[in-house]
């Protein structure tokens, strides 16, 4: 239960509050906007409950969220930047930790908030794509030498694609809800992309993509804008910050942002790959990665782009087949709607792959 005599005043932050509300559209953590009024300065916060339902460590999780946070901090500052604008600062609690446990055994943090920002839910204008691309590749770029094998794994092998394959035939043996009939077609095709599926993974163990830290969740609405410039200023919702492969990042990007229609759109001829928007995107990333991608990691966009739509897709089956207990429906079959949604943009990738590779080379001058 929310309680904020037991939270806010067990940080270090002094002042009476003036405004207390609930702040954005998650689903996963408990979010308010407070403001502490010390003498007439007044101070902005963002106050979260960790969703331990979700996150079953929470003291791993602020270990990488503080880790990555003050190393950004510390690359803005090198920059000449402003870290309480560009960067997340976590305030400490009064006991010196980077959280609060209440009485219930439930976790709390509090932030800074960044002033003067716009948060887009969806993209408005095609520059808001690329430009959130760019901010995603500067965070590649901002944390290519951080130590990423020292981060914990807080959600066990997220974007293991061999798994989630794993996963699914496991779901469609068992099939408790009876509806593998439903989807015999589906998995026909997910079984014939079975090697495809260990392509980032063997990728990995060649040594041409290396572990680095990812974001694992890079929404446009993870993406804060300045209300004056319109540019980005700060990527944050950093509780998924794990080791991975940075082309992943992107490839989740692409999946939801580069096609034509809403992921549970049942009309598969609605739904297409946009090469036009996909450019954008690259473009976008490239430039704001910079020197932080290795050539191999470059190489392998476009095919992680396939392989996130890929994974995803079958991540809906999985959960169709298991009666829908992971991700949210609002109606019979959306699961399923939503995977056949991502293995038709699969198909229209693989055969605009030419052309991904082709965008990747001009902006790579391969």
């Amino acid at each position: 239960m929310y309680n904020l005599d037991n939270a806010i005043f067990e940080f270090c932050a002094t002042g009476n509050v003036v405004l207390d509300e609930p702040y954005g559209n998650g689903h996963i953590n408990m979010t308010r906007h407070i403001i502490l009024d010390n003498n007439g300065k007044k101070t902005e916060y963002i106050l979260q409950r960790i969703n331990k339902n979700v996150f079953k460590d929470p003291e791993s999780l602020m270990e990488n969220y503080v880790g990555v946070t003050e190393f950004l901090r510390k690359k803005v500052i090198a920059a000449g930047g402003d870290p309480d604008r560009e960067a997340i600062r976590v305030i400490k609690a009064k006991d010196g930790k980077n959280f609060y446990i209440d009485n219930d055994g439930e976790y709390w943090r509090l932030i800074l908030f960044i002033v003067d920002n716009i948060c887009y839910e969806r993209v408005e204008r095609p520059e808001q794509f690329y430009e959130s691309a760019v901010a995603f590749g500067k965070f590649q770029r901002l944390l290519a030498d951080y130590p990423a094998k020292t981060l914990h794994e807080t959600i066990k092998n997220f974007h293991n694609t061999p798994d989630r394959f794993r996963q699914l035939c496991e779901a469609a043996e068992a099939d408790v809800c009876g509806r593998r009939s439903e989807v015999e077609a589906e998995l026909a095709f997910v079984t014939e992309r079975e090697e495809f599926a260990g392509t980032l993974e063997r990728a990995h163990k060649d040594g041409i993509l290396p572990l680095k830290v990812t974001h694992n969740d890079t929404k446009l609405n993870n993406v804060l804008f300045d209300k004056d410039s319109g540019k980005p200023i700060c990527v944050i919702d950093l509780d998924t910050i794990m080791p991975g492969y940075s082309v992943n990042d992107f490839g989740d990007s692409i999946r939801f942002g580069a096609t034509t229609a809403a992921e549970d759109e049942a009309d598969l001829s609605k739904v297409n790959f946009d090469l036009s928007l996909y450019e954008l995107y690259v473009k976008g990333f490239i430039e704001g990665a910079g020197d932080g991608l290795t050539d191999g990691e470059k190489k392998l966009l476009p095919t992680a782009a396939i392989m996130m739509t890929f994974e995803c897709g079958m991540r809906f089956l999985t959960d169709y087949l298991n009666g829908d207990t992971y991700f949210r429906t609002s109606r019979p079959g959306q699961n399923l709607d939503r995977a056949r949604n991502q293995f038709k943009l699969v198909s229209d990738m693989e055969q605009k792959l030419p052309e991904m590779e082709q965008i990747v080379n001009k902006y790579c001058h391969f």
